[in-house]
């Protein structure tokens, strides 16, 4: 499986500006957050990126990407359709090629390993020549915001599973129910990373579902992806670093601190932590 192409979704209404804000990267440089993603891309050996965005958000991507601009393809989604629809608008761009697929209200950090997420996932999704989502074990308590996955160990891989079931956004009932995973904390389930690596055919069955929408219904990944691990080999694999939603209450400034302990000055960091905590004490 050879990926080249790279789909970021970047449209949803909530979701839309945080691409555009800008941070301290691990170098110490201020860049926007789609700059360090497209630098995550990079490492990963993508050569084709399209960027799914609302209408009139050209100009402004294009400006956050900086130097990278030029790599980009801008694929608009007109109307707010759900996750599903976004990945859907990028089908022409993609063809019949496998492609890695992320969401723009995401950063991923990878702690001590010298490669980043993105470039695990491609080189698990290669070796065994199959779709892959990441996944990151997460408490039942942020189950509301996320999909989750259920499955079996593969054989002597660790951290990598075979994908049984899919469910989006599952109740603390549903997962203990569907989801449980050997090998996890009590309270524990394999929720979606915000990175996959998927072959083209997730566009048919997204097809599939959408003829199926009740009127005003909006179409999501997940079930096309539970179709996917029916009909064909689908992994979830867990990685060597963490995601950090930006979306989520303080993800800004989590995302933040995370980049900034794992880069050049976390001594710095680490110091003016302390002193804000010193100073909350007296």
């Amino acid at each position: 499986m050879d990926i080249r192409k790279a789909v970021i979704t970047a449209a949803g209404p909530r979701e839309h500006h945080l691409p555009l804000q800008t941070l301290v990267d691990r170098d110490g440089q201020p860049k926007t957050v789609l700059a360090i993603l497209l630098e995550e891309l990079a490492a990963a050996r993508i050569e084709e990126i399209g960027v799914v965005i609302r209408p009139g958000d050209e100009a402004s991507y294009t400006a956050a990407a900086g130097a990278a601009a030029g790599r980009l393809r801008f694929l608009v989604q007109p109307e707010p359709l759900g996750y599903g629809h976004a990945v859907l608008c990028a089908r022409e761009f993609v063809g019949g090629a496998p492609f890695l697929l992320l969401v723009g209200d995401h950063l991923y950090v990878q702690g001590a390993s010298p490669r980043r997420c993105a470039e695990q996932l491609v080189e698990i999704a290669a070796a065994e020549d199959a779709a892959v989502s990441a996944v990151q074990a997460t408490h039942e308590s942020k189950l509301p915001y996320y999909g989750a996955v259920g499955g079996r160990v593969v054989s002597g891989r660790r951290g990598l599973y075979q994908v049984t079931e899919v469910l989006e956004k599952p109740t603390p009932t549903e997962a203990e129910q569907r989801l449980v995973v050997p090998g996890l904390r009590a309270g524990y389930y394999l929720c979606f990373f915000g990175l996959h690596v998927l072959p083209p055919a997730i566009f048919g069955l997204l097809e599939t579902d959408r003829a199926r929408l009740a009127p005003g219904e909006r179409l999501q990944l997940s079930p096309a992806l539970a179709a996917l691990a029916r009909q064909e080999k689908y992994l979830a694999a867990e990685l060597a670093g963490r995601r950090y939603d930006l979306g989520a209450r303080y993800g800004l400034l989590t995302a933040q601190l995370a980049l900034a302990l794992e880069g050049q000055d976390r001594e710095e960091v680490l110091s003016l932590l302390v002193e804000l905590l010193a100073n909350r004490v007296r």
